[in-house]
């Protein structure tokens, strides 16, 4: 998260998985629905201007 976002208890810096992707029109912000946090709530909706997309490493295995 960029920002503290009070509304689902959530704390800026936290990480989630976007399930959903909610593409607007140019004069609106795109949304996301978001899930991996630890709040009653299993999925919440956030604008694009409140997350932040980081890479995660994916380690590969040979079997």
């Amino acid at each position: 998260m960029r920002e503290d976002i009070p509304k689902y208890g959530l704390k800026k810096g936290e990480m989630a998985t976007i399930v959903e992707h909610y593409p607007m029109s140019e004069s609106q912000e795109d949304g996301y629905s978001l899930e991996g946090f630890n709040v009653e709530t299993i999925t919440v909706e956030v604008a694009e201007s409140q997350i932040e997309r980081v890479k995660a490493s994916v380690s590969q295995f040979v079997v």
